[in-house]
């Protein structure tokens, strides 16, 4: 880039000397005039050009803070979209626990029941059983039932 930039300023220095060496004749030869002249067009460059480094600095330092301002908003999401994932993840994973809790909870009271029916039954099935060594007709009974 700074090739391209000195190139095109020594080709507009040319420019503007050539013509000024051209409406020169060839008994004229290079005099004091010309070569002050030629120094004052090399500071005027050499100015130009620092200016131009100068301004070439400042852009890429905003350039570099504007992509290190992107990058850090990026990561800013990145944290966001890990923090909102997260908080899916728990809030499937309470409503899961939430559902089992639920069932054992509700499920309970007819586990009970059903245990104290089963209880109930061997119980009449043992009276069933002892009237039975007792008295024929029930013995009888128990057989049509299935009990014995």
């Amino acid at each position: 880039m700074k090739r391209a930039v000195h190139s095109l300023i020594l080709i507009l220095s040319l420019l503007v000397i050539c013509p000024s060496l051209w409406a020169v004749t060839s008994e004229s030869s290079f005099t004091q005039q010309d070569r002050e002249r030629l120094i004052r067009l090399e500071e005027g460059l050499k100015s130009t050009n620092q200016r131009m480094e100068e301004g070439f600095k400042s852009t890429n330092q905003r350039m570099e803070e504007g992509f290190k301002s992107s990058n850090q908003r990026i990561n800013d999401l990145y944290g966001q979209v890990n923090v909102l994932i997260s908080v899916v993840f728990l809030s499937i994973v309470a409503t899961i626990g939430l559902v089992i809790w639920d069932r054992r909870t509700t499920l309970s009271p007819a586990v009970r029941k059903i245990r104290e029916i089963e209880d109930r039954e061997e119980k009449v099935e043992k009276v069933l059983k002892e009237l039975a060594l007792r008295d024929p007709n029930v013995a009888e009974a128990n057989k049509h039932a299935g009990l014995l």
